[in-house]
């Protein structure tokens, strides 16, 4: 008796796509290029989203900041 052919993951071959998932319309490493780069991803936590409702909001108080923490930084190690 044969066994089943292995697929990469060690399981068998079968189709464990469910049938409401469709990536018919997908491209293939369409966005590769840019995980390439670095992505850096940050949960914000819900008490602070009325504050920083979305990720350039974020950034730029993250801006404004780093200076401050840099020079901190600086008479740390002086």
């Amino acid at each position: 008796m044969k066994r089943a052919p292995k697929g990469r993951n060690g399981g068998s071959d079968a189709d464990t796509m469910r049938r409401e998932y469709d990536f018919s319309g997908g491209v293939r490493g369409v966005t590769a290029a840019r995980y390439a780069k670095g992505a850096n991803i940050v949960v914000v936590d819900p008490e602070v989203l009325d504050v920083f409702p979305n990720g350039r909001s974020v950034n730029e108080a993250l801006r404004a900041l780093a200076p401050v923490l840099r020079q901190q930084r600086k008479k740390k190690s002086a």
